[in-house]
């Protein structure tokens, strides 16, 4: 598969919801697909499950997510924060929400010397963009 346009630029605005169609949109950002599954109980609805890692130092531009995104650290340590509230460093084992009209305004590595990776779920209508730019 091809890289995604942003991970979460994590994952930014590609085609019509098609991870593998998108290519990074900040070279810090290593974007993996795993999977989409049509939910069938959920009409309309579908979930993509992404990984996401970080070099040391490695960094998101702002974005929003048109989704649901649960967020869960597997290795090193992140910096989220969405506008208006507190920026939180999460550890392995941590996890993050973000809602659908969040805008997610820090996204980051807090390492400077060491790799950070964190795996991503995220429920959205089908065929939707992954990653929306925003200010």
């Amino acid at each position: 598969m091809k890289s995604l346009k942003f991970a979460f630029a994590v994952l930014l605005a590609t085609g019509a919801g098609n991870i593998a169609n998108a290519e990074p949109a900040h070279p810090d950002a290593q974007v993996t697909p795993l999977m989409t599954k049509v939910l069938a109980d959920y009409p309309g609805k579908e979930a993509t499950l992404i990984t996401v890692n970080y070099p040391p130092g490695g960094e998101s531009p702002i974005h929003r997510h048109n989704a649901h995104a649960f967020v869960y650290v597997l290795e090193g340590s992140i910096v989220m924060g969405l506008r208006g509230g507190k920026n939180v460093t999460l550890m392995p084992g941590e996890t993050f929400y973000e809602g659908p009209a969040d805008i997610h305004t820090v996204s980051r590595n807090a390492s400077a010397t060491a790799p950070a990776k964190f795996l991503v779920f995220l429920l959205k209508h089908k065929g939707a963009q992954i990653v929306l730019p925003a200010q």
